[in-house]
């Protein structure tokens, strides 16, 4: 029997509106007053938390561009997990990702959706888990029917929410409301407690940044693979870095350095402050925009993890199914959103994110490091793109987050200890896979 493959349709444009689109959600919207909080209360710092958050994703983006060039298959991370360390550190990666990550970022959005919602039309709690639901079964709809069609709506959903974050940003700074000039830009000096503060900020930080990743997982279906996939990947996550910087620098000029502090919903404020208190229902819509996206960004990207794992004998063989006429994995983008809507309805999903997430940083530092022994063990592979920097590049990123990591079990040994405990569940269901799939 032939097995029918991915068809390669995005694009350059694609690939780097997939990467912000996916990224940006509601962070940017929510937590620079906390950053500013935890940075010690001054606007240097905390805009320096925010560079170096960037920066740190700039230099995963640019290992894995070159891990994507060498090897544009479907399922990205993955497909690097598995060739460079085998296929258990790989089937923990997807486990933990379509158990938790993945569908339990869908679901946070979703969830959030409904409560946003909230704004225009009474709900109630139980409208608000139905308003969830429809919005994970439209955004599975669309991704069903079409990939070269879910990639239009994000084409179109992420330029909407970009561009009204870049005029919101540029009102903000031309109007320069509250700002005021009592407390210093920088510290006289950076005190133990101040650098503390900034580690903490940039765990709000790396939130915000999440998702550039994600375009690993399409690298399969892009046109030109071996150009596209790196330049993309980079190009939209240096892009985020400018986008987030210039928000930044919009509500400090509406707000001032204590108003940012003082705020946690730091972008309704920032316009409400400015233009009155009815716009903040124009930041509420441009938040369901972002969430939309976001959304749809997870479920092009997301499936294509469990689709790989189905052709490696990993996962239900159904899940690698291509839809005849779709051309669509979309049994995979069927379970994933099934899966995610019981995360949704349940409640579930808060508890287990906040004891996974920082997981992830584990397998991110495992896909950089596949850089290093993938070159040992296929050094005659083609790479289009190599690293920049390296082997530096690649080793700053891995040393950050083995820090991010490090620091969340010092921290909180219960939390570590039980999102661990999560991924390494997944061994025995591994150990029965291997014996053969399920019935």
């Amino acid at each position: 029997m032939t097995v029918r493959a991915l068809a390669r349709v995005l694009g350059l444009r694609d690939l780097i509106l997939i990467v912000i689109g996916t990224v940006i959600g509601s962070g940017i919207f929510l937590v620079p007053g906390g950053v500013l909080r935890q940075a010690g209360g001054q606007a240097g710092p905390a805009l320096l938390v925010w560079v170096i958050g960037g920066v740190l994703s700039l230099l995963g983006a640019l290992a894995y561009g070159e891990l994507g060039a060498m090897n544009p298959a479907a399922g990205g991370l993955y497909v690097y997990l598995r060739d460079a360390f085998g296929p258990a550190t790989a089937f923990l990666y997807g486990w933990t990702f379509f158990l938790v990550i993945a569908t339990g970022s869908a679901a946070t959005l979703a969830v959030a959706s409904g409560s946003y919602l909230q704004q225009f039309v009474e709900l109630g709690p139980l409208g608000q888990k139905f308003a969830a639901v429809a919005l994970l079964a439209i955004v599975a709809a669309i991704n069903i029917r079409s990939t070269r069609r879910s990639a239009d709506v994000q084409n179109v959903s992420t330029a909407i929410k970009v561009g009204a974050l870049l005029i919101m940003s540029t009102v903000l700074i031309l109007s320069r409301g509250s700002a005021s000039a009592a407390i210093p830009f920088w510290p006289e000096s950076f005190t133990p407690s101040i650098v503390s503060g900034m580690g903490l900020g940039m765990i709000g930080v790396l939130w915000a940044y999440e998702g550039w990743q994600y375009a690993t997982f399409s690298a399969g279906e892009t046109t030109n693979p071996q150009k596209t996939f790196p330049r993309a990947i980079v190009i939209g996550t240096a892009s985020l870095i400018g986008i987030y910087l210039f928000a930044n620098a919009g509500y400090l000029a509406a707000l001032g350095t204590e108003g940012v502090a003082r705020s946690d919903r730091v972008a309704a404020e920032a316009v409400g402050a400015i233009v009155g208190p009815g716009a903040a229902k124009l930041i509420v819509a441009v938040i369901l925009v972002s969430i939309f996206s976001a959304t749809n960004g997870l479920t092009i990207s997301a499936p294509r993890v469990y689709y790989a794992m189905a052709r490696d004998g990993l996962f239900f063989r159904k899940l690698a199914d291509v839809h005849p006429r779709f051309g669509t994995p979309a049994v995979s983008i069927v379970a994933g959103t099934a899966w995610a809507m019981m995360l949704a309805v349940s409640g579930t999903f808060e508890q287990l994110l906040t004891y996974v997430v920082f997981v992830g940083w584990i397998f991110y530092a495992l896909g950089a490091a596949c850089v290093f022994v993938l070159r040992r063990t296929q050094p005659d592979a083609v790479r289009p793109f190599k690293v920049p920097g390296y082997p530096w590049t690649p080793l700053l990123f891995i040393v950050a987050a083995v820090a991010l990591v490090g620091n969340t079990i010092v921290t909180q040994p219960a939390r570590a200890a039980v999102g661990i405990g999560v991924v390494l569940l997944g061994l025995p269901v591994y150990f029965v896979w291997r014996k053969g799939e399920p019935s």
